[in-house]
């Protein structure tokens, strides 16, 4: 584990703003992003339909008047029917991944472009980065956000990019020694990936140069953290952002490492119940919404990012003084409902880190046979745990099934698997096989 002490750093004094000031500066910059986006068809219509002009916006209460926007709107005015700027002024085109369903577009002037930049600074310097350093960058650099957006980042702080793209693991391995670079970026479950080909490969990961990590892009367990720390030597970093928005730059965390602090002079975040559509109680779980308010291109009114997690208005010793939110615990999309039960895979990673031998390697498999659900869930055994003895396996299984019991409080099928078995990926890990929803579509 590493021993080193992080300097408590700001890249931006903005970022140390008092509350008062903030709310201010929140107000004036709505009323900036209504009227920026008052032609944009779907806004135009729903501004029409309640009345809603810049001068209208008196305070923060009146943000409940404005219409959320989904993912699912973006879609009906594909590809780019949220565009607020002409065509000409657009300087950078990115998207989702289009995994499931057709890919979602976003637009960034030059300004966009150079804010997005800024905000990446913000959480890097937060964790850790200086000028002096390297940075070893495993994202893709397509249409996805993570690539660039941390790229530019870096760039902005002053420090050396390796623009080491995702896949071909031991390639990667090869260029964290021979550069020697002390940062890494990442999904987390591709770091894990890097420390076991090093290790497959007769190296100690904890030998590797790095020093630091930023990791973003999928939901990840405290229990993970600690481990990838451990394998690998450094201090772990959790930042948070979506193409919609931005990319990532909405949030990250500072050296206190108590939730990522939302940079809240350009967005304003809202917790509410999913299916209510009202505020949740403070530190109680529901959806972030966003508001972009100073994106010019495309931005977002009340973007539901379908993200579970909580806000934290309390203090940080750092001095930030954005509210910070918690680590994503899943998705609305993404949550299981297994005979009646709401669960994320999060919570099955966090039962399977609990457990000695188990490696965070998983895939579970829903499906409906008859009128009841099951669940099987395929964990990978670590090499030095892995026997030949039935009864060391059996008693490996049950630890599990109770830990996962205890988590979820459902039972689950628990099938082990040999290691290297699972699939691994450079991006975000596939967790989930619903067999009920490709029964659904038949």
């Amino acid at each position: 584990m590493s021993t080193l002490v992080i300097e408590n750093r700001i890249w931006d004094q903005a970022e140390t703003m008092p509350r008062e000031e903030l709310r201010a500066l929140q107000i004036e910059r709505l009323r900036e992003c209504v009227a920026r986006v008052a032609d944009v068809p779907f806004y135009k219509q729903a501004f029409q339909r309640g009345k809603i002009s810049p001068e209208a916006i008196k305070s923060l209460d009146d943000l409940r008047r404005l219409p959320f926007t989904t993912k699912a709107d973006l879609r009906q005015h594909h590809p780019l029917g949220f565009l607020a700027v002409p065509r000409e002024q657009v300087a950078r085109f990115h998207g989702s991944t289009g995994t499931t369903g057709k890919p979602t577009f976003v637009a960034y002037t030059a300004d966009d472009v150079s804010l997005w930049a800024d905000l990446c600074a913000r959480f890097l310097v937060a964790g850790g980065l200086r000028p002096e350093h390297t940075v070893h960058i495993a994202f893709g650099y397509g249409l996805f956000t993570g690539g660039f957006g941390l790229h530019y980042g870096v760039e902005k702080v002053g420090a050396a990019v390796v623009p080491a793209a995702s896949g071909n693991t031991p390639r990667h391995i090869m260029l964290l020694q021979e550069l020697g670079a002390q940062v890494l970026v990442c999904t987390p479950t591709y770091a894990l990936n890097i420390a076991e080909v090093a290790r497959a490969e007769g190296m100690d990961p904890g030998e590797l140069p790095l020093k630091f990590a930023h990791f973003g892009a999928e939901p990840w367990t405290e229990k993970l953290r600690e481990q990838i720390e451990r394998e690998l030597d450094l201090i772990a970093f959790n930042n948070y952002g979506l193409s919609e928005v931005i990319g990532p730059g909405v949030s990250g965390e500072c050296a206190a490492r108590n939730g990522m602090h939302i940079q809240e002079d350009h967005f304003i975040v809202e917790c509410i119940n999913p299916e209510t559509l009202e505020p949740v109680a403070e530190g109680e779980e529901g959806e972030l919404v966003f508001t972009s308010l100073t994106k010019q291109a495309m931005p977002m009114i009340r973007y539901r990012t379908r993200d579970i997690a909580f806000l934290d208005h309390s203090p940080c010793p750092c001095g930030r003084t954005g509210v910070r939110m918690s680590r994503v615990a899943g998705r609305t999309d993404d949550m299981l409902i297994i005979r009646g039960v709401n669960v994320f895979p999060s919570q099955i990673e966090q039962a399977l880190l609990r457990v000695e031998g188990t490696a965070p390697h998983y895939l579970i498999e829903v499906d409906r046979p008859g009128t009841l659900d099951e669940v099987t869930v395929h964990v990978e055994i670590r090499p030095e745990d892995f026997s030949d003895r039935m009864s060391e396996m059996h008693a490996l299984r049950d630890r599990i099934d109770r830990e996962i019991q205890s988590v979820t409080g459902i039972r689950m099928n628990i099938e082990l698997v040999e290691p290297q078995t699972l699939e691994r990926s450079a991006g975000k890990a596939r967790r989930v096989l619903d067999h009920r929803r490709e029964k659904d579509m038949k």
